[in-house]
């Protein structure tokens, strides 16, 4: 269903009692809730850096200058949006860190879907309705701290924007994928919840904790199985078949010249040709 240009969702603030009694329920969740912030990735920087302990989150009712990857731009109308960072001190060892962004876009994708949307991931971590439209953006930031190394997850979900509002064509909103107005406080706690007990399952978990967390994202990965294009930093650029997401959680590419194996890091954008 699109909603027309003048048939906007009920916008108000975010239910700040409701967002604390939900966080206050999830071990290792604490909430800090700002009307209005530029980024809640460098908050949450700042609150890392000056000893905020994990599970610290970072909302802002209005994300005025939000980042995505590459130094994107990310910007929604008041009230339209569930953006927050979550402060995250993994223990696993530092290889495992690029499995974050690969585990943070998984469980939003668990949340929605678990919300009744048919949300699927693009590997590594944009949140994919519809035809393949974008809903949500993640961008995960490694910060130095006095307490050592920190994640920084930073998530953007449009919620409630209509079909005129949204920035570019291949993107979405929950209210313009399905009937009725989504209830933007629920959509920020299944998230952020989804996202905690992931991670903690995650960590928990060692080696076979990965083992489980890749199987279950080849099972929500809308790249794999399809041709695709990926272009890389320098203006480069591969075609092939994505065929699996490797032991290190980087895209496997079955190109004309054999395979290839990329990591987040290493991409611009993957799209799909087919």
């Amino acid at each position: 269903m699109t909603l027309g240009s003048n048939q906007h969702p009920a916008r108000g603030p975010l239910d700040g009692e409701r967002l604390a009694a939900a966080f206050g329920q999830t071990p290792g969740l604490a909430l800090e809730l700002l009307p209005e912030a530029p980024s809640t990735n460098e908050v949450a920087t700042e609150r890392a850096r000056a000893g905020a302990a994990e599970g610290l989150v970072v909302v802002a009712d209005h994300q005025v200058a939000g980042r995505g990857r590459l130094d994107r731009t990310w910007e929604t109308p008041a009230g339209t949006a569930a953006t927050f960072s979550v402060v995250l001190r993994p223990s696993v060892p530092a290889a495992s860190w690029p499995w974050l962004p690969l585990l943070v876009g998984h469980n939003v994708t668990k949340a929605l879907v678990a919300l009744g949307y048919d949300a699927r991931v693009k590997w590594p971590n944009d949140v994919l309705l519809d035809d393949d439209r974008k809903v949500a953006g993640i961008l995960v930031e490694r910060v130095e701290t006095p307490d050592g190394p920190a994640a920084i997850i930073g998530v953007g979900i449009n919620v409630s924007m209509t079909a005129d509002e949204l920035p570019v064509e291949t993107a979405t909103s929950l209210a313009v994928a399905a009937p009725g107005a989504p209830d933007r406080t629920q959509v920020l706690i299944e998230a952020v919840t989804a996202i905690r007990e992931g991670y903690d399952v995650w960590q928990a978990g060692g080696d076979l904790g990965t083992q489980r967390l890749a199987t279950s994202y080849r099972s929500h990965c809308a790249t794999l199985g399809r041709e695709v294009r990926v272009d890389l930093p320098g203006g480069g650029e591969l075609t092939g078949r994505a065929t699996d997401i490797d032991p290190d959680g980087r895209l496997v590419v079955e190109t004309s010249s054999g395979t290839e194996r990329v990591g987040a890091g290493d991409v611009v954008h993957v799209r799909a040709t087919d």
